[in-house]
């Protein structure tokens, strides 16, 4: 199995430190909004890692947090007249709903920032008594000079770094450069006891520290959007190996390709935010888990409507195969097919684990061996589970794709009706029923030994 890991830049053989359960952890939601479909992109790519890794070696520990402290948090409760923990509730609940529509599975664990405070201030605290950390007008900064290593993630200079950092600039920094690690909290606003007083913790320090807490202090993989390679991941590597005598925060880093909407950056100030659940209202959510995988996770992705379109259109000839090869609707426990595998274990590689499943739907079609077809259809099924696709019935999905009132068992009689027509040389009866489909939206193609349908649309 080969990733592409950010850190060196190249693809590396991957081989967890524990073959019997790797580790992985991925930045999760900042819950104050629902999620859009950017948000969506790395919670299904990393989703497809987990079902890789865990059927490659079995128990995976993979955690994914939520960040249920953060300054937007705190003014979306302010605008809402609401307590900060109704906010996080809402939009905790709103996540996993949507992500849930989209097939993308609940990690191992999922850890909240909140739950966590101890654990970050005993990290603060180490990076103090070493002197990587200073406590200045009742923050806690991390002295990033102090740590030499920094930037090797983003592959930035210095003057790159502080130019891009999405950080405060403030007069008590002893470096432009400087991150907060804990800052002081208004009356109004959440905080916690702490030895600088009371207050709350910065956005980096919570990764840092539920890493160590669940998966340890050196895991397998790091992964997020490629928006926080700088400076969030550079933050935690830095604070981690700080903390912990050097020892690297994760052996692989791995990030996932921006989004645009229609060729354009989306952003409220276009008024281009796609929400996944008004998406959701629009197309099934394997259409939209479909469409997110078309490019390779490292690449940018341009969401458009058209192509959506395509996902869905792509999902409908497969699941018609499906509805036409003998044997179960669901994925039998067995392999996926061997080129779907490869294809994935070759760093996520989903356009080409797609071609190799219509291949596969290509050499079930041309079948007519019913023992060789029915496999052929376990294998399909296995493969598109390793994706997180095709796992609903062949027949109901066909059946919302199109707009007809016949389900698939009237679809098949009158099939059979109009063959037992045709060899009775009832032309005008076989042509009613061909016209009759139609008229429900139902589009029949006559092959050399079967008689396919869709539903038009």
């Amino acid at each position: 199995m080969r990733l592409f890991n950010s850190l060196t830049g190249r693809k590396e053989d991957f081989r967890p430190a524990d073959p019997k359960r790797p580790t992985m952890y991925v930045c999760g939601p900042t819950v104050y909004n629902f999620p859009h479909i950017g948000n969506a992109r790395p919670a299904v790519v990393f989703d497809v890692l987990f079902r890789v890794l865990e059927r490659r070696y079995g128990g995976v520990a993979y955690a994914r947090n939520v960040t249920d402290i953060d300054d937007n948090i705190i003014a979306a409760a302010r605008e809402q007249s609401v307590p900060t923990e109704a906010i996080v509730e809402r939009y905790t609940k709103a996540y996993h709903e949507d992500m849930a529509a989209l097939g993308v599975r609940a990690p191992t664990i999922e850890p909240f920032a909140t739950r966590h405070i101890g654990e970050m201030v005993e990290m603060i605290g180490t990076l103090l008594a070493s002197g990587h950390a200073y406590e200045a007008e009742g923050h806690v900064l991390f002295h990033v000079p102090s740590f030499p290593d920094y930037g090797r993630l983003s592959h930035r200079s210095r003057e790159e770094m502080i130019d891009g950092a999405r950080v405060e600039v403030a007069p008590y920094k002893r470096d432009p450069a400087d991150f907060v690690l804990w800052k002081p909290s208004t009356p109004e606003q959440p905080g916690w006891d702490s030895p600088w007083g009371r207050g709350r913790p910065g956005w980096h320090i919570e990764c840092s520290a539920m890493v160590e807490a669940h998966l340890g202090r050196t895991i397998d993989i790091h992964g997020g959007g490629q928006d926080l390679k700088f400076p969030h991941h550079e933050n935690e590597i830095a604070q981690s190996s700080s903390a912990h005598g050097g020892a690297r925060l994760a052996r692989f880093w791995l990030h996932n390709g921006f989004l645009d909407i229609e060729k354009e950056k989306m952003s409220k100030s276009l008024g281009n935010v796609l929400l996944v659940r008004d998406l959701l209202a629009e197309a099934p959510g394997e259409a939209i888990r479909y469409a997110l995988l078309t490019a390779h996770y490292r690449k940018p992705l341009d969401w458009s409507a058209a192509g959506l379109a395509r996902a869905r259109h792509a999902l409908d000839r497969l699941y018609l195969t499906l509805s036409e090869l003998p044997g179960p609707d669901e994925a039998e426990a067995g392999e996926a097919p061997q080129g779907v595998v490869d294809a994935l274990e070759d760093d996520l590689n989903t356009p080409k684990a797609f071609a190799e499943l219509f291949a596969l739907g290509r050499e079930a079609n041309a079948s007519t061996d019913e023992t060789e077809r029915r496999a052929l259809k376990g294998i399909i099924l296995a493969g598109g589970r390793l994706l997180g696709l095709l796992q609903q019935n062949p027949q109901a999905w066909l059946k919302e794709a199109g707009s007809t009132s016949l389900d698939a068992t009237e679809i098949e009689r009158l099939i059979e009706a109009r063959a037992t027509a045709r060899r009775g040389k009832d032309f005008a009866e076989a042509d009613r029923i061909r016209d009759q489909l139609a008229a429900e939206g139902v589009i029949i193609e006559d092959m050399p030994d079967r008689t396919r349908w869709r539903l038009a649309g």
